[in-house]
Protein backbone atom coordinates (compact mmCIF):
# COMPACT_ATOMS: atom_id res chain seq x y z
CA UNK A 1 0.00 0.00 0.00
CA UNK A 2 1.43 3.15 -0.84
CA UNK A 3 2.29 5.45 2.21
CA UNK A 4 1.26 8.93 1.63
CA UNK A 5 3.44 11.36 3.57
CA UNK A 6 1.98 14.90 4.54
CA UNK A 7 4.96 17.39 4.55
CA UNK A 8 5.10 21.06 5.36
CA UNK A 9 2.40 23.16 7.26
CA UNK A 10 -0.07 23.08 4.25
CA UNK A 11 -0.30 19.23 4.77
CA UNK A 12 -1.45 19.67 8.21
CA UNK A 13 -4.38 21.63 7.07
CA UNK A 14 -5.40 18.76 4.19
CA UNK A 15 -5.18 16.80 7.55
CA UNK A 16 -7.90 15.38 9.94
CA UNK A 17 -8.19 16.90 13.48
CA UNK A 18 -9.78 16.03 16.51
CA UNK A 19 -12.25 19.44 17.39
CA UNK A 20 -14.51 17.94 19.55
CA UNK A 21 -15.43 15.21 21.87
CA UNK A 22 -19.32 13.87 21.46
CA UNK A 23 -19.69 13.50 24.97
CA UNK A 24 -19.60 16.94 25.28
CA UNK A 25 -22.12 17.84 22.87
CA UNK A 26 -25.31 15.96 24.52
CA UNK A 27 -28.09 18.65 24.34
CA UNK A 28 -25.65 21.15 22.54
CA UNK A 29 -26.58 22.66 19.37
CA UNK A 30 -23.50 24.14 18.67
CA UNK A 31 -20.24 24.41 19.94
CA UNK A 32 -17.31 27.03 19.26
CA UNK A 33 -14.03 25.61 18.56
CA UNK A 34 -10.54 26.84 16.79
CA UNK A 35 -8.57 25.06 14.70
CA UNK A 36 -4.58 26.35 13.49
CA UNK A 37 -5.94 29.41 13.83
CA UNK A 38 -9.24 29.33 12.13
CA UNK A 39 -12.55 30.07 14.62
CA UNK A 40 -14.52 27.23 13.78
CA UNK A 41 -18.05 25.95 15.07
CA UNK A 42 -19.27 23.00 15.10
CA UNK A 43 -23.18 22.64 14.29
CA UNK A 44 -25.87 20.04 15.13
CA UNK A 45 -27.74 18.37 12.10
CA UNK A 46 -30.72 16.34 12.20
CA UNK A 47 -30.10 14.46 9.53
CA UNK A 48 -26.60 13.95 9.21
CA UNK A 49 -25.41 14.38 12.95
CA UNK A 50 -23.34 17.21 12.87
CA UNK A 51 -21.24 19.68 10.09
CA UNK A 52 -18.39 21.96 10.56
CA UNK A 53 -18.00 25.50 9.05
CA UNK A 54 -15.69 28.33 9.27
CA UNK A 55 -16.94 31.46 11.17
CA UNK A 56 -15.17 33.60 8.68
CA UNK A 57 -16.39 32.29 5.81
CA UNK A 58 -19.69 30.19 6.96
CA UNK A 59 -18.73 27.68 4.45
CA UNK A 60 -18.73 23.86 5.89
CA UNK A 61 -15.14 22.50 5.68
CA UNK A 62 -14.49 18.60 5.75
CA UNK A 63 -15.84 16.97 8.91
CA UNK A 64 -16.36 13.10 10.18
CA UNK A 65 -17.31 11.33 13.58
CA UNK A 66 -15.16 8.17 14.52
CA UNK A 67 -14.03 7.23 18.10
CA UNK A 68 -16.09 9.55 20.03
CA UNK A 69 -15.37 12.38 18.20
CA UNK A 70 -16.10 15.20 15.70
CA UNK A 71 -13.26 15.26 13.21
CA UNK A 72 -12.54 17.99 10.58
CA UNK A 73 -9.91 19.13 7.92
CA UNK A 74 -9.77 23.06 6.65
CA UNK A 75 -8.28 21.79 3.69
CA UNK A 76 -8.52 18.49 1.33
CA UNK A 77 -8.21 15.56 3.09
CA UNK A 78 -5.40 13.80 1.86
CA UNK A 79 -5.20 10.97 3.64
CA UNK A 80 -8.04 8.96 5.85
CA UNK A 81 -8.33 9.57 9.44
CA UNK A 82 -5.79 7.05 11.79
CA UNK A 83 -7.31 3.83 11.63
CA UNK A 84 -6.76 2.34 15.60
CA UNK A 85 -7.37 -2.04 15.00
CA UNK A 86 -7.62 -1.57 19.16
CA UNK A 87 -10.84 0.43 18.37
CA UNK A 88 -12.59 -2.85 16.54
CA UNK A 89 -11.81 -5.57 19.15
CA UNK A 90 -15.07 -6.07 21.14
CA UNK A 91 -13.32 -7.30 24.45
CA UNK A 92 -11.98 -3.45 24.88
CA UNK A 93 -13.06 -0.26 26.80
CA UNK A 94 -13.22 2.77 23.98
CA UNK A 95 -13.42 5.99 26.15
CA UNK A 96 -12.85 9.46 25.23
CA UNK A 97 -11.17 11.08 28.49
CA UNK A 98 -12.54 14.39 28.00
CA UNK A 99 -10.78 17.32 26.22
CA UNK A 100 -8.09 19.27 28.08
CA UNK A 101 -7.24 22.87 27.20
CA UNK A 102 -3.63 23.77 27.23
CA UNK A 103 -1.79 26.78 27.29
CA UNK A 104 1.21 25.73 24.80
CA UNK A 105 2.16 24.35 21.23
CA UNK A 106 0.32 21.03 20.12
CA UNK A 107 3.63 19.96 19.49
CA UNK A 108 5.04 20.49 22.96
CA UNK A 109 1.79 18.00 24.53
CA UNK A 110 3.34 15.53 21.91
CA UNK A 111 6.96 15.82 23.00
CA UNK A 112 5.64 15.48 26.62
CA UNK A 113 3.88 12.72 26.18
CA UNK A 114 6.75 10.86 24.75
CA UNK A 115 8.72 11.33 28.16
CA UNK A 116 9.39 8.94 30.54
CA UNK A 117 11.49 10.76 32.66
CA UNK A 118 9.23 13.37 34.10
CA UNK A 119 7.34 10.23 35.66
CA UNK A 120 9.06 9.64 39.15
CA UNK A 121 8.96 13.61 39.79
CA UNK A 122 5.34 14.77 38.30
CA UNK A 123 3.67 10.82 39.35
CA UNK A 124 4.84 10.19 42.22
CA UNK A 125 3.45 7.32 43.55
CA UNK A 126 1.73 6.41 40.29
CA UNK A 127 3.68 5.95 37.33
CA UNK A 128 7.09 6.22 38.99
CA UNK A 129 9.21 7.17 42.20
CA UNK A 130 12.34 7.67 43.87
CA UNK A 131 14.58 5.73 43.44
CA UNK A 132 13.63 4.42 40.19
CA UNK A 133 14.25 7.57 38.24
CA UNK A 134 16.82 5.70 35.49
CA UNK A 135 15.57 5.64 31.98
CA UNK A 136 17.30 2.24 30.62
CA UNK A 137 18.15 2.37 27.03
CA UNK A 138 15.38 1.95 24.32
CA UNK A 139 15.09 1.65 20.79
CA UNK A 140 13.74 4.08 18.02
CA UNK A 141 13.10 4.08 14.41
CA UNK A 142 10.88 5.05 11.48
CA UNK A 143 8.77 2.40 9.96
CA UNK A 144 7.62 2.09 6.25
CA UNK A 145 4.61 3.71 6.78
CA UNK A 146 7.11 7.02 8.57
CA UNK A 147 5.53 6.34 11.59
CA UNK A 148 8.53 7.13 14.55
CA UNK A 149 8.19 3.89 16.91
CA UNK A 150 9.85 3.83 20.59
CA UNK A 151 10.22 0.06 21.61
CA UNK A 152 11.49 -1.78 24.73
CA UNK A 153 10.68 1.06 26.86
CA UNK A 154 10.79 0.09 30.41
CA UNK A 155 9.77 1.93 33.60
CA UNK A 156 9.29 0.63 37.58
CA UNK A 157 5.61 1.77 38.02
CA UNK A 158 4.29 1.62 41.49
CA UNK A 159 0.70 1.94 40.87
CA UNK A 160 0.64 1.80 36.92
CA UNK A 161 -3.23 1.74 36.82
CA UNK A 162 -5.81 1.82 39.85
CA UNK A 163 -6.81 -2.09 39.82
CA UNK A 164 -2.73 -2.76 39.77
CA UNK A 165 -1.82 -5.00 42.84
CA UNK A 166 1.41 -3.71 43.32
CA UNK A 167 4.46 -2.02 41.94
CA UNK A 168 6.32 -3.63 38.47
CA UNK A 169 8.15 -3.14 35.47
CA UNK A 170 5.73 -1.71 32.51
CA UNK A 171 6.45 -1.82 29.47
CA UNK A 172 5.64 0.58 26.99
CA UNK A 173 5.74 1.14 22.89
CA UNK A 174 5.53 4.82 21.63
CA UNK A 175 4.17 5.51 18.05
CA UNK A 176 4.21 8.91 16.09
CA UNK A 177 1.64 8.74 14.00
CA UNK A 178 1.58 12.26 12.66
CA UNK A 179 2.52 15.64 13.81
CA UNK A 180 -0.34 15.86 16.99
CA UNK A 181 -1.06 12.21 17.05
CA UNK A 182 1.13 9.90 18.99
CA UNK A 183 0.11 6.83 20.71
CA UNK A 184 1.76 4.57 24.04
CA UNK A 185 0.99 1.01 24.26
CA UNK A 186 1.44 -0.46 27.74
CA UNK A 187 1.61 -3.54 29.91
CA UNK A 188 -1.99 -4.16 31.11
CA UNK A 189 -1.75 -4.56 35.14
CA UNK A 190 -4.16 -7.86 34.93
CA UNK A 191 -4.02 -9.31 31.93
CA UNK A 192 -0.32 -8.52 31.54
CA UNK A 193 0.51 -10.26 28.25
CA UNK A 194 -1.93 -7.77 26.66
CA UNK A 195 -1.42 -3.59 25.87
CA UNK A 196 -3.83 -1.32 26.81
CA UNK A 197 -3.99 1.31 24.38
CA UNK A 198 -3.52 5.38 24.77
CA UNK A 199 -4.36 7.66 21.69
CA UNK A 200 -3.18 11.32 22.29
CA UNK A 201 -5.01 13.48 19.51
CA UNK A 202 -3.90 17.06 19.74
CA UNK A 203 -5.77 19.78 18.49
CA UNK A 204 -3.45 22.91 17.55
CA UNK A 205 -6.03 25.52 17.99
CA UNK A 206 -3.23 28.18 17.28
CA UNK A 207 1.14 27.99 17.65
CA UNK A 208 0.49 28.09 21.52
CA UNK A 209 -2.36 26.15 22.43
CA UNK A 210 -3.87 23.33 21.61
CA UNK A 211 -6.74 20.41 23.18
CA UNK A 212 -5.50 17.45 24.12
CA UNK A 213 -7.99 14.49 23.13
CA UNK A 214 -7.12 11.45 25.09
CA UNK A 215 -8.93 8.46 23.49
CA UNK A 216 -8.66 4.97 25.40
CA UNK A 217 -8.61 1.72 24.54
CA UNK A 218 -8.60 -0.46 28.06
CA UNK A 219 -8.73 -4.59 28.14
CA UNK A 220 -11.67 -4.67 30.34
CA UNK A 221 -10.90 -7.47 32.55
CA UNK A 222 -11.03 -5.96 35.84
CA UNK A 223 -11.77 -2.44 34.82
CA UNK A 224 -14.90 0.12 34.43
CA UNK A 225 -15.48 2.90 31.99
CA UNK A 226 -15.40 5.73 34.65
CA UNK A 227 -11.82 4.21 36.39
CA UNK A 228 -10.17 4.59 33.39
CA UNK A 229 -11.33 7.72 32.51
CA UNK A 230 -11.12 9.22 36.32
CA UNK A 231 -7.21 7.67 36.12
CA UNK A 232 -6.26 9.39 33.25
CA UNK A 233 -7.50 12.65 33.82
CA UNK A 234 -5.73 12.56 37.25
CA UNK A 235 -2.56 11.90 34.97
CA UNK A 236 -3.35 14.74 32.46
CA UNK A 237 -4.24 16.85 35.40
CA UNK A 238 -0.86 17.05 36.83
CA UNK A 239 1.16 17.39 33.22
CA UNK A 240 -1.33 20.66 32.42
CA UNK A 241 0.66 22.94 34.45
CA UNK A 242 4.04 21.78 33.59
CA UNK A 243 3.44 22.15 30.40
CA UNK A 244 1.66 25.62 30.83
CA UNK A 245 4.77 27.02 32.43
CA UNK A 246 7.34 25.68 29.76
CA UNK A 247 9.23 28.43 27.68
CA UNK A 248 8.80 28.86 25.25
CA UNK A 249 5.59 27.71 23.98
CA UNK A 250 6.35 26.69 21.31
CA UNK A 251 8.38 23.28 20.50
CA UNK A 252 12.30 24.82 19.59
CA UNK A 253 13.57 22.61 16.51
CA UNK A 254 17.13 23.79 16.01
CA UNK A 255 19.46 21.07 16.48
CA UNK A 256 21.53 22.54 19.47
CA UNK A 257 18.09 22.78 21.23
CA UNK A 258 17.93 19.21 21.81
CA UNK A 259 19.54 17.76 24.52
CA UNK A 260 21.62 14.44 23.70
CA UNK A 261 21.37 12.43 26.83
CA UNK A 262 19.82 8.68 26.82
CA UNK A 263 16.65 9.87 27.91
CA UNK A 264 16.10 11.86 25.47
CA UNK A 265 16.27 9.62 22.56
CA UNK A 266 12.33 9.94 21.37
CA UNK A 267 12.26 13.39 21.92
CA UNK A 268 15.40 14.26 19.71
CA UNK A 269 13.95 11.96 17.27
CA UNK A 270 10.54 13.79 17.33
CA UNK A 271 12.31 16.98 16.86
CA UNK A 272 14.23 15.68 13.62
CA UNK A 273 10.78 14.17 11.95
CA UNK A 274 9.49 17.36 12.57
CA UNK A 275 12.14 19.13 10.76
CA UNK A 276 12.46 16.57 8.23
CA UNK A 277 8.73 17.21 7.42
CA UNK A 278 8.83 20.71 7.52
CA UNK A 279 6.42 21.10 9.94
CA UNK A 280 6.93 24.34 11.67
CA UNK A 281 2.97 25.23 12.92
CA UNK A 282 3.75 25.01 16.89
CA UNK A 283 7.18 25.21 16.25
CA UNK A 284 10.27 27.40 16.25
CA UNK A 285 11.95 26.58 13.03
CA UNK A 286 15.52 25.47 12.90
CA UNK A 287 16.59 28.73 10.96
CA UNK A 288 14.66 31.16 13.20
Amino acid sequence: MEVVVVVGDFGLRNDWHVVADQANLVGVDQFDARLLGADITVRRQARDGFEVVRNDTGEPVHSAQRYGYIWACLGTPEREILFIPEATEPNRHLVTAGSIAVRVSGLRAVENFLDMAHFPFLHTGWLGEEPHTEVTPYKVELTAEDELVATECKFFQPVSFPTAKGGFIVEYTYKVFRPYTVALYKTNSVVTHRRDVIVLFVQPVDEENCVAHPFLCYVKEGVDVATVRAFTQLIFGQDKPILENQVPKRLPLDPRAETPIRADAVSVSYRRWLRDRSITYGAIPANA
